[in-house]
């Protein structure tokens, strides 16, 4: 299956029957990248009133316009000082007051002339340097967020300056999606945890710690589900233990076709396959599926490939997306940048290939020297993938398909929607 076929296919089996994870509500505080479930409407103006851009002196502009036209070296005579937090009295006509940043204006002033455009006066008077124009320094009330205006819409993620949003409009806590619980499954009796004696044979499980930071970037709530030994008895029994207390399920290794792979016939047996076999590389053994539940719910499930690189490379392209989707920033595919290649990739293949890159000194791609399936090191030194077409090969300042790993753990505003899906669901 073309990746394009499988996103759309993906598309569709969320649409039609994913778990929702469901809502809670949080202290704003609390709330650092998570998704908004509601939109947030605000119930002030922010700022709240006409309020001083500057530390300096508010006046009336005709009354410094009146002084310098006359070419007078008299100034305008201090009647008040408000600092931020104070409300300042109504300025008479022919004064000014001192002023701080953030301090109210007070009423019949109409500008604030900055400190540095000011010098004192005889009689302690405030002379001014430069002309005043109306409005000049004042940072008007609703001028940023109005009353009644929607400030963050549904699906929005929760960044720092969101946060900032939802406080500057006085919200102390925000309805947000529940991380969806995803549960990471190993399989193979070769896998050996770090810390242990490697025995002969045995290999370090790599992919378990890979898979559980990635999901848990992805904003996901990860559940460790442990090593599943090379049977199908204890394979079936895994899963049927994972769909219970995951709305996602994810496995490395054993999706394959050898005599000990099992992930395929076990998911078959416990829910139903929707597609298996991709035609990119690496990565091309993969299995998406549901997982029944005793209560006749559903569990999602992933099957990834055992080699560390494509396992990597899947899960960001296709078990990133499906994440998004249930914490609630509807389904996302990253539209990739135009860039320059600094390398030659002469060797054409029938599948669509995704290289393990990052950018040069100069802004150029370079990839990685062992591109195996294997090599996890690619991904380590990876910033980036490239997107190879099939049939397709590169000489260096040819424009290629970039795909920042930034991008692909957090989708930008900027990404394109799987063309079966829905817009009301993004």
């Amino acid at each position: 299956m073309l990746l394009d076929d499988a996103w759309s296919r993906l598309a569709q089996a969320l649409q039609a029957q994913s778990p929702s994870p469901g809502t809670e509500t949080l202290p704003t505080e609390q709330a650092q990248n998570r998704v908004l479930a509601q939109d947030l409407v605000s119930g002030v103006d922010v700022p709240p009133h006409d309020n001083s851009a500057m530390d300096g002196y508010a006046v009336r502009q005709a009354d410094v316009q009146a002084l310098m036209a006359a070419g007078a070296t008299a100034g305008l005579p201090q009647a008040q000082r408000i600092a931020a937090g104070q409300v300042g009295e109504a300025l008479a006509p022919g004064h000014c007051a001192r002023i701080f940043t953030g301090a109210p204006v007070p009423p019949g002033a109409d500008a604030v002339v900055m400190q540095e455009h000011t010098e004192p006066g005889a009689d302690g008077t405030v002379r001014f340097t430069q002309p005043v124009r109306l409005g000049q320094n004042i940072r008007l009330r609703g001028e940023d967020i109005a009353n009644g205006q929607t400030v963050l819409r549904a699906g929005t993620s929760l960044g720092p300056a969101a946060l900032g949003v939802a406080a500057s409009v006085g919200a102390a806590e925000l309805p947000v999606w529940r991380r969806p619980r995803v549960g990471i499954l190993t399989t193979g009796d070769e896998l050996v945890m770090p810390g242990q004696p490697l025995p002969p044979g045995a290999i370090y499980n790599s992919n378990r710690h890979t898979l559980m930071a990635l999901a848990q970037a992805s904003g996901a709530q990860v559940h460790g589900l442990g090593v599943v030994p090379d049977r199908l008895d204890a394979t079936r029994e895994a899963l049927r233990q994972a769909a219970e207390c995951c709305d996602l399920v994810v496995t490395s290794g054993g999706v394959s076709v050898g005599e000990e792979d099992h992930l395929r016939q076990a998911v078959e047996a416990e829910g139903s396959l929707d597609f298996w076999a991709l035609a990119i590389k690496p990565g091309k053994p993969f299995v998406f599926g549901t997982l029944r539940r005793r209560d006749g719910g559903q569990a999602l499930y992933m099957g990834l490939p055992g080699n560390p690189s494509a396992s990597f490379v899947t899960f960001l392209l296709l078990v990133r997306p499906v994440i998004g989707h249930l914490a609630g920033l509807g389904w996302q595919v990253p539209e990739p940048l135009m860039l320059k290649a600094a390398f030659t990739w002469p060797t054409p293949d029938k599948r669509r290939e995704f290289l393990r890159a990052r950018l040069g000194p100069q802004g150029a791609v370079e990839i990685y020297p062992h591109q195996g399936s294997g090599v996890l090191t690619s991904a380590a030194w990876a910033d980036g993938l490239v997107d190879v077409p099939s049939g397709t090969t590169i000489q260096p300042g040819d424009d290629v398909r970039y795909l920042p790993l930034s991008w692909l753990l957090q989708p930008p505003g900027t990404c394109r929607q799987a063309a079966s899906m829905p817009q009301e669901l993004m």
